[in-house]
């Protein structure tokens, strides 16, 4: 009684896209499986970890029987990655047993019943579906989600904020001393919604997203937000709780700029970035007409100074920062100029991309 039978590279590629989520340890062990509905010639995969649901269809042709199981992920993962890809592989069924062959190799597991899983709840109120394409969406992440917060009590900082409205999507993210705002046009004009996806959220999505053609489609709901992209349907709890208004955070008035190369700036900083202390991390910048100075020195009285020409005719100004929220900015933005916005050595600087509003990227800075 063979239900199932496929090359291990399609069972392994479409286990491993659901099975991020799944923790080793967990109070309900059936969360650690992954919930296997089988239907004629299509598989489908279920994990979730009552927050995140994640599922995908496979076509693998071959429609011997319907069966219905949940298998611990991690074990199956394993044992498909021992094997040749190209190597068919056949999944058995009954009672509570599944039976994996491959070549000469058998293996049986112990499953737990489908019945008992528990899949999430959907939300009955989804609002519209709009879509951006999967690359659009993955360069948005890659530009902002440095910026979350890890482990704030201000819980609602640890995700990402989504704001769709209009004909434009914006994220923002932003740990309390640095801010990223990127943003992309929609093909449809969706009502205002706000909703600020969990740090596991936006990691996840971040590994399962490609640069495929293909778009992805969202809806938000008060609690929840679904995605589908790719033969996958990813479905998230939301965090609750009130965004900071990071209009409010965005200089508009600062009245020295400069525009220099990316590169040579962020090679600059992560030298002198070598000599600054472990715990602050901070570096100094002296900017004067014609002239960046980047100076950094450390418990042991050791220094690092580099030096940039810069096209620059404003203010004297120094001022201090974590070098690592710099470094962090200018390695997530693929462009070759970026634009530095400043007051004076107490204001925060703006970060933005030459001719180009949908990058914004703000840092507060630090005494030194």
């Amino acid at each position: 009684m063979i239900v199932l039978k496929a090359t291990q590279d399609k069972v392994l590629a479409a286990l491993q896209s659901v099975a991020g989520i799944v923790e080793r340890r967990h109070t309900l062990p059936i969360l650690a499986n992954v919930l296997i509905r089988k239907t004629g010639g299509n598989l489908q995969l279920t994990t979730s970890d009552l927050e995140i649901q994640i599922r995908t269809h496979a076509e693998l042709g071959g429609d011997e029987g319907n069966f219905t199981t949940t298998i611990g992920a991690r074990k199956l993962i394993d044992i498909l990655r021992s094997m040749p890809a190209d190597q068919t592989v056949s999944l058995e069924s009954s009672a509570s047993k599944l039976v994996l062959k491959g070549g000469k190799s058998r293996f049986t597991l112990q499953s737990l019943p489908a019945e008992d899983f528990p899949l999430v709840q959907e939300s009955a109120n989804f609002g519209p579906v709009f879509s951006v394409p999967q690359k659009t969406l993955k360069d948005l992440l890659s530009q902002v989600s440095f910026a979350m917060a890890v482990h704030d009590i201000r819980y609602y900082l640890n995700g990402i904020l989504f704001v769709a409205e209009g004909k434009q999507l914006s994220l923002v993210a932003t740990d309390g001393h640095r801010l990223a705002f990127a943003s992309a046009m929609l093909d449809v004009e969706v009502p205002r919604q706000e909703v600020i996806l969990p740090r596991k959220t936006v990691l996840e999505m971040q590994r399962l997203l490609s640069d495929a053609e293909g778009a992805i489609e969202m809806q938000f709901a008060n609690n929840q937000a679904k995605f589908s992209f790719g033969g996958m349907e990813f479905v998230t709890k939301l965090v609750e709780g009130k965004f900071p208004d990071y209009n409010r955070v965005i200089p508009k008035t600062h009245k020295n700029s400069v525009t220099l190369g990316r590169a040579p700036l962020l090679a600059s900083l992560q030298r002198t970035a070598i000599l600054t202390s472990e715990k602050f991390k901070g570096v100094r910048l002296n900017i004067e007409p014609g002239t960046l100075r980047i100076a950094s020195n450390n418990a042991e009285q050791e220094e690092a100074q580099d030096e940039l020409d810069i096209d620059y005719g404003g203010d004297a100004i120094e001022i201090g920062f974590n070098v690592t929220y710099l470094i962090d900015a200018l390695a997530n933005m693929g462009q070759d100029m970026v634009k530095l916005d400043l007051a004076d050595s107490n204001s925060s600087v703006l970060m933005t991309i030459p001719d180009n509003a949908s990058f914004k990227y703000v840092v507060m800075p630090m005494r030194i």
